[in-house]
């Protein structure tokens, strides 16, 4: 029997401070984080929430790939960079609408 190595975990936040957060594999984490910061865009209009997977997908590594959902992935690393102050909701009633929050510097 082989020693199966042990996957380092991570605690994704949840921007609502009422929820909590779900732990996921740090490696995979960063995968999805990544890709969100390089698929959302930080200007005013920002990207559709429903469009968020399909633009996340085609990044995603293929080894990744076969082993997660990346609905799933999309949004729960999506609501972790949203408590961590990375992105934001664009205000405005409608759908939900994405953008990464400008630095300040």
């Amino acid at each position: 029997m082989t020693a199966q190595k042990k996957k380092e975990m991570f605690e994704a936040l949840h921007p609502d401070p009422t929820k909590q957060g779900t732990r996921v594999t740090k490696a995979t984490y960063e995968v999805y984080r990544d890709i969100l910061l390089q698929v959302i865009p930080a200007d005013e209009e920002g990207i559709p929430f429903m469009e968020l997977s399909k633009a996340v997908e085609p990044h995603v590594p293929a080894e990744v790939l076969a082993n997660s959902s990346v609905g799933w992935w999309t949004t729960t690393v999506k609501l972790d960079l949203e408590a961590r102050n990375l992105i934001e909701r664009v205000p405005g009633k409608g759908r939900q609408r994405i953008r990464k929050i400008q630095d300040s510097a």
